[in-house]
């Protein structure tokens, strides 16, 4: 369920609705990172609230990264924002995420956890800065039994709890946006991977391997598939600082740290 909620009239901050998504590098991820949370909620038959300041998506469970709130603007009044976000996340089970891309206040008295500075960090075309093709390159997920497969890693291999009910809805196997990635290693499959195209701009929009397989250079191979995907675009992603050193090695560079709340329900 997609609802639409029109925003209150606000003076020019370079952030307004009609900014076109290609007015800077750091407008195309947030709206592309709040494209995804709602493409993966949407496709777990959860929520999504999208206004002009911020998207909210929710499985109603515990999702790992796909529940909560992607800022859109730099918030104006805090409090006004919050009071209107909280009730949304206020329903279901497991944590609910608040995204960034500008400092805040300290939300800790209102119930929020400082989750911590996650770096965005952005690449050029692979058609103007190549990336070597993966000696065995992943396979793409197709089927419904694929699907499956790529679940039970994702959440095994990250590790998520998700209160039952999977990661990736069937839906995401027929969203053009949307390629989902496999790798075995002489049996069942033990790394899987997303790569997800919006507003001008590709990402690695998930990764995780079995622990019985890190090491093994699982990683590097899904970051260049997904990046030779689409060779035409810019590409981007949160990454965590111990992530961040096998990303620059790809060639991405640091753009700007968020800022990200968790809380609990």
């Amino acid at each position: 369920m997609t609802t639409s909620i029109a925003s209150a009239d606000h003076l020019t901050d370079g952030w307004e609705p009609t900014t076109p998504d290609g007015d800077s590098m750091c407008r195309r991820y947030v709206h592309h990172w709040a494209a995804q949370c709602a493409a993966f909620a949407a496709a777990a038959g959860g929520t999504v609230v999208a206004t002009d300041s911020y998207v909210v998506t929710d499985y109603g469970r515990a999702s790992g990264y796909f529940n909560g709130a992607v800022l859109l603007a730099p918030p104006r009044n805090w409090d006004r924002l919050l009071d209107e976000l909280e009730p949304l996340l206020a329903g279901g089970s497991g944590e609910v995420l608040l995204w960034s891309l500008w400092p805040t206040p300290d939300l800790r008295f209102r119930g929020w956890v400082l989750e911590g500075h996650p770096p965005l960090l952005l690449r050029p075309p692979a058609a103007l800065v190549p990336v070597p093709a993966p000696g065995t390159p992943p396979v793409e997920v197709r089927t419904a039994a694929d699907l499956a497969a790529w679940d039970h890693v994702a959440v095994t291999g990250y590790p998520l709890a998700l209160d039952g009910g999977a990661l990736a809805g069937p839906a995401l196997l027929t969203d053009p946006r949307t390629t989902l990635l496999l790798s075995a290693e002489d049996g069942p499959p033990v790394s899987a991977s997303a790569h997800f195209v919006a507003a001008g701009l590709g990402s690695l929009a998930f990764a995780a391997t079995l622990p019985s397989a890190r090491g093994r250079g699982h990683w590097s191979r899904h970051a260049r598939a997904r990046l030779r995907l689409r060779p035409d675009l810019w590409h981007g992603g949160i990454f965590s600082d111990h992530s961040r050193p096998l990303a620059e090695r790809l060639g991405f560079v640091p753009i700007v740290r968020l800022t990200l709340w968790r809380r609990a329900r």
